[in-house]
């Protein structure tokens, strides 16, 4: 089990991206949340196995990857105090 933590940057507010993020997240076994930062760029923290993380972060460039400019990603252990994925405000 593994963590990342991912900063999306671009055209990434104001276009349902937190929604499709969700939405891919939700199926697969994964927990964190997806949520905008007041600098225009969106966090997301996800939790899980390296496959379905990857699944999810592929399923992301696939519906919103014109949206994407750029990516910062960090792995880190995980922190397992989420129990589902979600959108955070």
């Amino acid at each position: 089990m593994i963590a990342r933590h991912i900063i999306f940057k671009g055209n990434v507010q104001g276009v349902g991206f937190r929604y499709r993020v969700y939405r891919a997240a939700s199926g697969y076994n994964v927990t964190g949340y997806v949520k905008n930062l007041a600098d225009g760029t969106v966090e997301m923290l996800i939790e899980g196995d390296k496959h379905n993380i990857d699944a999810v972060l592929e399923a992301i460039h696939y519906a919103m990857g014109s949206h994407i400019r750029k990516e910062l990603i960090n792995t880190r252990p995980p922190t397992l105090r989420y129990t589902s994925f979600k959108i955070a405000y």
